[in-house]
């Protein structure tokens, strides 16, 4: 097998997670920012850091791509194919594509975590789904009904688009 020649065009990428010109969007209640985008990348993967409130977290969905994830702060409880697992600081969960899975933070205080998308394109869909917010930090801004019903529906139609399906509670 012979190795590529170097793509001078892809440059190296250094993300500071509190820079402000990152994108920080606020996606589901949490703080989403997006540290290396599939642009980054050449498309291979995205790499996001992730501030759950308390009691935040996705509905179930399942997507066709790869999703890691490693806990940096806090407790997660992972629902995947229908069972329930903890994830605390210091532990990596692989969900491997087209399973039905979602999380909640079960600590008591914000989690953080990292999450790494391969191929990337989750990226994008939390950037045309999201609300900017200015830093990692900054709480999702409160929604009405009326605006989390838009954000549903907005997100529901843009899913397929993405490779993601949205999932009724408890699957």
């Amino acid at each position: 097998m012979t190795i590529p020649e170097d793509d001078p065009i892809r440059r190296l990428t250094i993300a500071d997670p509190d820079d402000p010109a990152l994108p920080h969007v606020a996606v589901v209640g949490d703080t989403y920012t997006i540290l290396v985008s599939g642009k980054h990348t050449g498309g291979r993967y995205c790499l996001i850091d992730m501030l759950v409130p308390d009691d935040g977290g996705p509905a179930p969905h399942r997507h066709d791509f790869e999703e890691m994830f490693t806990i940096l702060e806090g407790e997660i409880e992972v629902t995947f194919r229908g069972d329930k697992h903890a994830a605390k600081a210091g532990s990596t969960v692989n969900i491997p594509a087209n399973a039905p899975h979602g999380f909640k933070n079960v600590s008591g205080a914000p989690a953080r975590m990292l999450c790494l998308c391969t191929p990337a394109g989750q990226d994008e869909f939390f950037l045309e789904v999201g609300t900017p917010v200015a830093s990692r930090t900054a709480p999702a801004p409160a929604m009405s009904e009326d605006e989390q019903k838009a954000f549903m529906a907005k997100a529901k139609e843009l899913a397929p688009q993405y490779r993601t399906e949205l999932l009724p509670p408890g699957e």
